[in-house]
């Protein structure tokens, strides 16, 4: 029998080889992370796997998929579903500054901290929301919703299998195999032909909404492995002459700890694809809709924590209009320097990031009352904090990529008032929860804090 964690393991390995083949630059993308990680470790010892074991950091990626529909994302659910892997987070990439990416999004992943640990591959799926007035007319969208209501993206056979993984939470061998051979087929790129004005109809929206509605089937749209140093990695990137996006995105590089996520990609490449025009003929031509990204990982941050990372690039935003012949890089770390905190005690003291914590080994033994708050008791040392991961995304980040690699800057008419969708929505629309990972840092966080308690004798959980 195959368990959901050895058939999320393989699944995402074999996604690997097969974009591999796809995109040759992304074998590229893998090697150098590898080079760099190693040089990493080389170099910083322990501390380049104190988010991670540098196991587990070669193996980790995440994908992205975009579907049409909310019958589609349930289908998708299913499939990562027999995976270990559940819906977290929303995402609105419409609303992203300059954002013409008409869709919002999840991240299906697993959620124990074990099956983390064992492989914890991510894809970040995007919903189309032809409702939007913003991206989509009254005749556009009745179009989409036809051309979209006429297809299917998954047999029945994979989703069948995907349920009964799901339920069982694992497959017997033959059918672990016949799993994973559909599941990898549904994902690569189809060599059906385009409707080519159909397509051009929908880029000229956007080129995501092309991506998802102009075409007759899903594909992985990128593979990302996760670096340690992604500065280096984006220096030796361009040294081997693949062109990279302008920026990495997310918090600068500075000397204080690493928080959340930054991203970067090499730019989506031309791919030979075969378009049919209105004529029937079909002939040769090119889309640029897929690319590279790479990861680096920091810790995850509280909602105290988020709310001063939003402020912070809404001064940087500010600055940067101010001073448009000023580098941005150096404003961030300018003002990350100014109000982060440089140091992890710091930030577990004014819970601005999440930690597990345990008794410290050497704490005091004069037969002293420990305090009660974990600031008192990280500065007498009676604990210590380790690090969360940031396991998740962030909406901005990842429509800067997309935005970045799209051919065009499409349409969106600011005048009309969006249509709604929130995490609710598309929980209804999943029929499934939508985690909250706030929820998720703060449950593992919490357990770690009452175990503390009782080792220490005190009453309740520090806070």
């Amino acid at each position: 029998m195959i368990s959901q964690w050895q058939l999320r393991a393989a699944f995402a390995a074999r996604l690997s080889d097969m974009y591999g083949r796809e995109v040759p630059a992304y074998t590229t993308l893998v090697d150098v992370s590898r080079e760099v990680n190693e040089e990493a470790l080389r170099a910083r010892g322990a501390d380049a796997e104190r988010l991670g074991s540098i196991g587990r950091v070669t193996a980790e990626r995440h994908g992205a998929i975009r579907v049409g529909t909310p019958a589609e994302l349930r289908q998708v659910a299913r499939i990562f579903g027999a995976l270990g892997m559940r819906p977290v987070g929303f995402y609105d990439l419409r609303e992203t500054k300059g954002s013409a990416v008409p869709v919002v999004s999840t991240a299906f992943r697993p959620v124990d901290h074990d099956e983390l640990a064992r492989n914890p591959f991510r894809v970040f799926t995007s919903l189309l929301t032809p409702a939007d007035p913003r991206f989509f007319d009254a005749g556009l969208r009745a179009r989409l919703d036809r051309f979209l209501a006429d297809r299917e993206l998954f047999p029945p056979e994979l989703l069948a299998l995907a349920d009964r993984a799901e339920a069982e939470r694992e497959l017997p061998d033959a059918e672990a195999e016949r799993f994973l051979q559909l599941a990898v087929e549904a994902f690569a790129l189809s060599p059906e032909p385009i409707d080519k004005a159909w397509y051009e109809t929908l880029e000229r929206v956007s080129g995501v909404a092309a991506d998802i509605g102009g075409v007759r089937s899903t594909h992985l749209n990128h593979l990302t492995p996760r670096v340690l140093d992604i500065d280096e990695l984006y220096r030796r990137m361009t040294g081997r002459g693949i062109e990279m996006i302008d920026t990495i995105q997310g918090p600068p590089r500075w000397k204080g700890p690493d928080l959340l996520l930054r991203q970067t990609s090499f730019r989506a490449l031309a791919e030979p694809r075969a378009l049919r025009t209105p004529d029937g003929r079909v002939t040769s031509g090119a889309l640029r809709v897929r690319f590279g990204e790479v990861e680096a990982r920091g810790i995850a941050v509280t909602r105290k924590g988020r709310a001063l990372y939003d402020r912070l690039l809404a001064l940087l935003d500010e600055q940067t209009a101010l001073r448009p012949g000023a580098d941005r890089g150096e404003l961030a770390r300018a003002l990350w320097t100014e109000h982060v905190p440089g140091s992890e005690h710091e930030l577990a003291a004014r819970a601005l990031a999440y930690f597990t914590f345990r008794v410290a080994p050497e704490r005091p033994r004069d037969g002293g009352r420990p305090p009660t708050g974990i600031a008192d008791l990280l500065r007498d040392g009676w604990i210590r904090a380790e690090p969360i991961v940031y396991e998740d995304f962030l909406p901005r980040s990842a429509a800067g990529i997309f935005q970045s690699n799209l051919s065009g800057e499409g349409s969106r008419d600011n005048a009309k008032e969006g249509a709604a969708y929130d995490s609710a929505w598309l929980s209804g629309a999943l029929g499934r929860e939508v985690l909250d990972p706030y929820a998720l840092y703060a449950r593992r966080q919490h357990v770690s804090l009452a175990q503390v308690a009782r080792e220490l004798g005190l009453g309740d959980a520090p806070g």
